[in-house]
Parts: structure tokens; C-alpha cells; sequence
């Protein structure tokens, strides 16, 4: 059936990102070993792999969704919740048609990302001084388990999201790539870091040349 292949389908997906789970915080481990998962594995974790995927601690990508939209956006959807929710709530229902499962996929080491050189470090509360297109940034110094609201405060007033931190831990750190890259003017200000936080700012094609 149709609502016990889906939870599976998202189990699978976890483990392509190669990433382990805090076991101080729930039973459930996300590593390599989960790749072969099965039906057996998974239903005695069922409780905390919900409470895992409800707190979004599961996957880890470290952002409050639809605050800032980007193209690696490993978060879940409201829709994929529900469908775990449903599943597990409903007993956690095991399908009735073998032939429907999907294989076990093969997972590769994700690709590690490399700081780009024209990168532009901003610490604190700091201004653009020239025209920017920001095609996303890379987190460099925050306080672990912090939660921290990034916004570019436009010359003249306006604010747009860049994104939000949530429960940020560095053991997970990852370019943050936007779906759409922000053009910003000159004087733009890149507000809400903690005064010791740092992210790296990552230029597009028409790139700008620091921040004041």
C-alpha cells in the first residue's frame, strides 16, 4: 500500500547524507548502517523517529523552512510530516505487497564543499559597499545550538530573509545555495549575527567586492 512504501521511500532518503544522529538526544542512529534499512529496523524506532522528524532534527539541515528558499534544501515538507505522522500514528502499517517495496539504495560519500575564494566574511552587523548578487552564504562562526535570523536590511528599508538558523550545530555545516539570487545594492546591511558569528557571503556571477 500506497502510505507504507512512502515512509520507507523517506527513511532511504535520510541516509544519503551520510550523517549521524546525536544519540544523547534520541535511541535513533542516521549513519551508513541505516542504508540497508528494513521494516524491522524501523518500526521499533518508530517514536523517535517521529519525534526526530517532527523537531526537524532529522534530516539535519539546520534552517527553519520557508524563511529564505534555496535549491539544497534537505528539509522535509509539510506534506512528507504528515505522511510520517500518519504512518506512525497508524500503528505503523508494514504493506501487505512485497513486490511494491523499493530496492535498498546504494548511497556515495556526499561531497564535502570547499569555502569559495571570493567569498566575503561578514562578522556582526556589516554593510555591503558594493552592488552584491548573493547566490547563498556558509556558515563560519556560530554559537552551537543557537538559533540566529539572518536579514539583508535594503538602503531603503525593506528586508529580505536570507535564512534562519535553527539549533545550528557545526558538526552539520553546509553552504546554504538560494533557489534565487538576491541582487543587493550598495549599503545593504547583513543583520542578525551574534557579535562573535561569522558566515561567509557566496557572490554570483556579478559579484561584489566586500563588505564595510
Amino acid at each position: 500500500m500506497k502510505g507504507s512504501i512512502l515512509p520507507t521511500l523517506l527513511v532511504f532518503g535520510f541516509c544519503q547524507y551520510g550523517y549521524t544522529h546525536d544519540i544523547g538526544s534520541t535511541p535513533t542512529t542516521w549513519n551508513r548502517e541505516i542504508s540497508r534499512v528494513t521494516y524491522q529496523d524501523a518500526q521499533p524506532r518508530a517514536v523517535a523517529i517521529k519525534e526526530a522528524v517532527l523537531s526537524r532534527r532529522m534530516p539535519p539541515w539546520g534552517a527553519v523552512k520557508g524563511f529564505g528558499d534555496f535549491k539544497n534544501d534537505q528539509g522535509l515538507t509539510h506534506e512528507e510530516l504528515e505522511l510520517f505522522t500518519d504512518w506512525i500514528e497508524g500503528d505503523t502499517v508494514k504493506g501487505n505487497n512485497p513486490n511494491a517495496l523499493p530496492k535498498a539504495p546504494k548511497f556515495e560519500t556526499p561531497a564535502g564543499f570547499k569555502v569559495p575564494k571570493h567569498g566575503i566574511v561578514v562578522k556582526g552587523n556589516q554593510r555591503v559597499k558594493w552592488r552584491l548578487v548573493l547566490d547563498g552564504l556558509i556558515p563560519d562562526r556560530i554559537p552551537e545550538r543557537s538559533s540566529v535570523q539572518i536579514v539583508a536590511v535594503l538602503p531603503d528599508g525593506d528586508v529580505e530573509p536570507v535564512v534562519w538558523l535553527y539549533e545550528y550545530k557545526d558538526a552539520y555545516r553546509h553552504s546554504f545555495l538560494l533557489r534565487r539570487p538576491l541582487d543587493l545594492p550598495a549599503g545593504t546591511e547583513i543583520s542578525g549575527l551574534p557579535p562573535d558569528g561569522s558566515i561567509t557571503l557566496i557572490p554570483g556571477k556579478k559579484k561584489g567586492n566586500g563588505a564595510k
